[in-house]
C-alpha cells in the first residue's frame, strides 16, 4: 500500500513539469481547430495527464537498487492466464457474513493487487469514452495497448537500466487491466450525466474562438519568437563572414514582421497556427496599414533596443552615451505606455494596443465553425459559420450594399 502512496506523491510533484511540456502542443491543436479552450476542457485534459503519470509511476515505483535486483532469483514472467484466482484461493479465506474476515481478505496482497489493477485502468476507459469518444471495442484495444506498454516496461528492466526485470511481466495484469478499461467505458455514462457533453464543449470552444483573447495573442507571439530564432540561425549561416553578418537579427525581424505579413495579408506563422490575422477595424487591412502597424510593433514596441544598440556600435558622435541612453529611456517609456493602454482597453472591451489604435488595425479570428455544432450554441453566444474577415468583406462589398438598397 505504501508503494501506491509514493507513486501518487511523485506523480503530483512532476506533474507541473510534464504538463508544461505538453501544454504547447495541446494549446496549438485546440486553437487550430476551435480558436479557444474552455476552462472545463483544460481541467479534463490536465486531469488525464495527471492520471497517466500516476499510473506509470505505480508501475515502476518504488525503484530498488541495482545490487538488489541483480540478486533476484524470481521468474521475470508469469504466462498462465487467470493464475491470480489460484493465488487468491491459496492465500485467503473468506466468510461473507463475517466483517473481519472480509477486511482481512481485502488486506491480502493477492487481493488488493488485483483490485488496484482493475482500478488502474478504469479511468482510462472513462477518458476514452468521454474525452475521445471511442467505442467499446476501441477502448478494449487501447487499454490493452496501455497495459502491454506497462508490462513491457517491467520486462525491459526499466528500458535496460537494471540488469534484469525487478517486476514480473504478468499475463493476468493484461487481462485485468483491459477488463478495468472496459468497465470504465461501461460505467462512464454514470459520471457523464453530471458533465457537459463533448458537443457542448466543442460548441463553447467555437463560440469563444470567435474572440481573440490575450492568451491567444501571447501564444502566437511566443510561436513567432521560436520561428524568429530558427530563421535567424539560417540567416546567420547565409551571411557568415560577410559585412551583413552583424545585422542578421535586424534582417530577420524585418523580413519576418514587415515582409511576411504583407505577403500573407496580415499573418505571421504564429498567427496562422492559432488562427488569427490582422485586419482593418471595419474592413480588410490595406498594405500600408499592415506595414505601418508592423513597423511600429517591430522597431518601437518589441525590438527597439536591437537597432539602438547597433547604431551605438556603428556611430561615433558627440555625447554618444547620453544620446543612446536617452533613446532607450524614450522607447522603454513608449513600451510601458503601450502596455498600460492595452490594460485599460481590456476594461473598455476594446482590447487594442495603442499602436493598433493608431494604425486602425486589430486581430480577428479566422476560425471557420463546423456547422454541426451551431445547434449546440451555449452561453447565449451565437455561432457563426464563417470567419470574421469573410463577414468584413461581405458587408463592405458593393453587391451587398446594392442588395440592401434594393431591399429598402
Amino acid at each position: 500500500m505504501e508503494s501506491y502512496k509514493i507513486s501518487i506523491e511523485v506523480a503530483i510533484l512532476v506533474f507541473p513539469i510534464i504538463a508544461f511540456i505538453l501544454t504547447t502542443p495541446f494549446l496549438i491543436h485546440q486553437y487550430q481547430k476551435y480558436g479557444a479552450i474552455p476552462f472545463f476542457k483544460s481541467v479534463i485534459f490536465y486531469s488525464l495527464i495527471l492520471y497517466l503519470i500516476t499510473a506509470y509511476f505505480m508501475v515502476i515505483l518504488p525503484l530498488p537498487t541495482k545490487a538488489f535486483v541483480a540478486n533476484l532469483k524470481t521468474s521475470p514472467t508469469q504466462l498462465i492466464p487467470f493464475n491470480f484466482i489460484k493465488d487468491i484461493k491459496l492465500t485467503t479465506s473468506l466468510h461473507i457474513n463475517d466483517l473481519n474476515s472480509l477486511l482481512q481478505f481485502l488486506n491480502k496482497p493477492t487481493v488488493y493487487t488485483v483490485l488496484f489493477n482493475f482500478l488502474l485502468t478504469m479511468p482510462f476507459g472513462f477518458y476514452l469514452r468521454y474525452f475521445f469518444k471511442k467505442k467499446w471495442y476501441q477502448t478494449i484495444f487501447y487499454t490493452f495497448l496501455l497495459s502491454l506498454f506497462f508490462e513491457l516496461t517491467q520486462l525491459s528492466a526499466l528500458y535496460g537500466y537494471y540488469p534484469r526485470p525487478y517486476r514480473i511481466f504478468d499475463v493476468d495484469d493484461l487481462i485485468i487491466n483491459t477488463t478495468g478499461g472496459f468497465l470504465g467505458h461501461l460505467f462512464a455514462p454514470l459520471l457523464m450525466f453530471f458533465l457537459p457533453s463533448q458537443a457542448e464543449l466543442e460548441a463553447k470552444s467555437y463560440s469563444k474562438g470567435q474572440k481573440v483573447t490575450s492568451i491567444r495573442r501571447l501564444l502566437a507571439f511566443f510561436i513567432d519568437i521560436l520561428f524568429i530564432i530558427l530563421f535567424n540561425i539560417v540567416i546567420q549561416l547565409l551571411l557568415y563572414n560577410t559585412k551583413l553578418e552583424n545585422y542578421s537579427f535586424l534582417i530577420t525581424i524585418t523580413l519576418y514582421y514587415l515582409l511576411l505579413p504583407l505577403i500573407t495579408k496580415g499573418q505571421t506563422i504564429g498567427k496562422n497556427i492559432v488562427k488569427i490575422k490582422v485586419s482593418g477595424i471595419n474592413q480588410e487591412a490595406k498594405w500600408y496599414q499592415l506595414f505601418f502597424r508592423n513597423f511600429i510593433f517591430t522597431y518601437i514596441i518589441v525590438f527597439p533596443f536591437v537597432w539602438i544598440d547597433m547604431l551605438d556600435k556603428i556611430l561615433v558622435i558627440k555625447y554618444q552615451e547620453i544620446i543612446f541612453i536617452s533613446l532607450k529611456i524614450i522607447f522603454g517609456t513608449l513600451q510601458i505606455i503601450n502596455f498600460i493602454y492595452y490594460i485599460v482597453s481590456i476594461f473598455n472591451k476594446d482590447n487594442l494596443f495603442l499602436y493598433e489604435k493608431i494604425t486602425k488595425t486589430k486581430n480577428i479570428s479566422t476560425i471557420i465553425v463546423d456547422k454541426n455544432f451551431i445547434e449546440h450554441s451555449v452561453d447565449n453566444i451565437p455561432l457563426e459559420a464563417e470567419p470574421e474577415e469573410d463577414k468584413i468583406q461581405k458587408h463592405s462589398s458593393p453587391k451587398v450594399k446594392k442588395k440592401k438598397k434594393n431591399k429598402n
